[in-house]
């Protein structure tokens, strides 16, 4: 089942069910207004929801229209919670060595997260508005898991039947903001403006084969104003969403909605690319001694998409313009 949010003048925008191929869709509003009512209320949702996907499969919803990726918010617009995870090691080994960070500790056993802001997630289509080109403009390439309610200290392997939706997301990043904010030891606020969706969350069984073991074993392909820039495979997380789920609610109890992300797709082979821009400038320092590749420019674009064995696009995509705010 795929379900999108579709912009109506309000914060949290219209929940509709989204056909398998992009080409309609139909307002659930007599089942949930929004996904967070969704969620909140699943396993009395999830059968109307699926029932209602099957009839528009088989075009029988009256009041079926075509469905238009520019017309959607983030499938959900504000989340009570985001939490970003580093789950990929390989990136994180880049930057130790590029930099000539000293290692963390524990890194190997324990996952990387932040916390960040889920009151403004932008649309697939939104231009990124930014104040200044200075600040390091990234793109982060990435995979996020939608929860229904974790109970406090939920452990690793009772985590995954938590999860209803699967999302990909674009985590825009200002790598000038982020070294002040990290070396005071309170973590990330101006350098993780508001982060992009794709247009569709998706129920793991969309994703056939592809999810297992907690991770999306699908590649990511992401462009850098047309021209291609990586596609990492979500497969090689270290640190599956199970142990993401576990970790974030090891003190606590995470509300229904709350969205857990993976950190930058990252893979060992170099082949693959990267999914955000300062893995490649770290690549580039460790070759030669100096980054090469710029950030980010008023009026760049990037595009990131998530393909099917079948070639097709199972979250939509991801296409944006950075633009001055």
């Amino acid at each position: 089942m795929k379900l999108a949010t579709l912009k109506n003048g309000r914060a949290d925008g219209r929940l509709v069910v989204v056909s398998r191929d992009m080409a309609k869709a139909v307002d659930a509003a007599p089942i949930a207004a929004t996904l967070q009512q969704a969620i909140e209320r699943w396993d009395e949702c999830e059968p109307a929801l699926r029932a209602l996907a099957a009839q528009l499969e088989h075009g029988a919803c009256p009041g079926a229209f075509a469905f238009e990726p520019r017309q959607a918010m983030a499938p959900l617009p504000r989340a009570y919670q985001w939490c970003d995870g580093s789950a990929f090691m390989s990136h994180g080994e880049l930057m130790q060595k590029a930099f000539n960070l000293p290692p963390i500790e524990g890194a190997d056993r324990i996952p990387l997260m932040y916390q960040g802001a889920g009151d403004d997630f932008q649309g697939p289509h939104d231009d990124i508005r930014l104040p200044s080109e200075s600040h390091g403009i990234d793109f982060e390439g990435e995979f996020a898991v939608l929860v229904d309610e974790v109970p406090l200290g939920c452990p690793a392997e009772n985590a995954l039947s938590h999860v209803k939706l699967i999302l990909q997301l674009n985590d825009v990043s200002l790598r000038a903001l982020a070294p002040r904010e990290m070396t005071t030891g309170f973590g990330f606020l101006q350098a993780k403006p508001s982060s992009a969706f794709a247009p569709l969350a998706v129920t793991p069984d969309e994703l056939g084969d592809a999810w297992r073991d907690g991770r999306v074993h699908l590649p990511l392909r992401v462009e850098w104003n047309e021209q291609w820039f990586g596609h990492p495979h979500g497969g090689q997380m270290t640190f599956g969403f199970d142990q993401l789920i576990a970790h974030a609610a090891f003190t606590r109890r995470l509300g229904p909605g709350t969205v857990i992300g993976s950190g930058t797709v990252s893979n060992r082979n170099r082949d693959a690319g990267s999914a955000c821009i300062a893995e490649r400038r770290a690549i580039e320092m460790i070759a030669s001694g100096a980054a090469v590749t710029s950030f980010m420019r008023f009026g760049d674009r990037v595009r990131m998409e998530a393909l099917g064995a079948d070639g097709s696009l199972l979250f939509g995509a991801i296409e944006q313009r950075v633009a001055q705010a």
